[in-house]
C-alpha cells in the first residue's frame, strides 16, 4: 500500500507547490513589470492622493456629477439581523442580483429607475446594475442624457461639458471588443479639474 501511496502523494505535493505556488506567483511578477498600472489595481490619483480606482464604480450622487450606473451591491445590515441594505459600489460584497428577465422585482426596480429618470427611452445601463454591481463605466448614450444636468449645476456651457465627454469616451477594446464607455471616475476628476 505504501508503495502506492508514497508516488500519489509526492505527485500531488509537487503539482501544489508548481500549479498552486510557483506558477501563480511568476505570473504575478510578470504581471507587475508588463502592466504595473493594472496589476497594481488601476488606482487614479489627484494630487499625490489616491481618489478610487479605474476599474470599480463609485457612488456619485450630487448633480454636479456624472452619475454612474445602479450597483447591486449589498452588505448585512447590522440593525436588523438576517437582512441587507443597499451598499452601493461596495467592492466586499461584489455580486450579480440575480434577478432574471422575468423577476418581477427587477421589472419593478427598472420601471422606478425609468420614472426617476423622467420617463421615456433611457439606456439600458442607466437602469440596471452590471453582473459585478461594480462597473465603473457608462455608454455614451447615459452620459449624454446627464450633460444638461452637470452643465447646468455647474454653470458651464452643455457643449463643454459634452466636449469633455467625447474626450473621456473611451473605445472598442482592439477595436472589436465590447462596446464604447465612459470611465465615470475620469470624466467626474476631469470636470472637477475646469476652472
Amino acid at each position: 500500500m505504501t508503495a502506492i501511496l508514497r508516488p500519489a502523494i509526492a505527485i500531488i505535493a509537487l503539482f501544489t507547490l508548481l500549479l498552486g505556488l510557483a506558477v501563480p506567483l511568476a505570473f504575478t511578477g510578470l504581471a507587475g513589470v508588463l502592466f504595473p498600472t493594472e496589476a497594481g489595481g488601476s488606482l487614479v490619483e489627484r494630487e499625490g492622493r489616491v481618489v478610487g480606482s479605474a476599474l470599480l464604480g463609485q457612488n456619485f450622487a450630487s448633480s454636479r456629477y456624472f452619475h454612474p450606473r445602479p450597483s447591486a451591491t449589498s452588505e448585512p445590515d447590522p440593525e436588523n439581523e438576517g437582512t441587507t441594505r443597499v451598499a452601493p459600489y461596495n467592492a466586499a460584497a461584489s455580486a450579480a442580483s440575480q434577478l432574471g428577465p422575468t423577476s418581477g422585482a427587477l421589472l419593478e426596480a427598472v420601471t422606478e429607475r425609468v420614472a426617476m429618470l423622467g420617463g421615456g427611452p433611457v439606456p439600458a445601463d442607466a437602469v440596471t446594475a452590471s453582473g459585478s454591481g461594480l462597473d465603473p463605466h457608462i455608454s455614451p448614450e447615459s452620459a449624454a442624457r446627464q450633460v444638461r444636468r452637470v452643465a447646468q449645476t455647474r454653470g458651464l456651457p452643455e457643449a463643454r461639458v459634452a466636449q469633455l465627454v467625447a474626450q473621456h469616451t473611451e473605445g472598442r477594446q482592439f477595436g472589436v471588443l465590447g462596446e464604447p464607455r465612459v470611465n465615470v471616475l475620469r470624466v467626474n476628476l476631469a470636470l472637477d479639474a475646469l476652472r
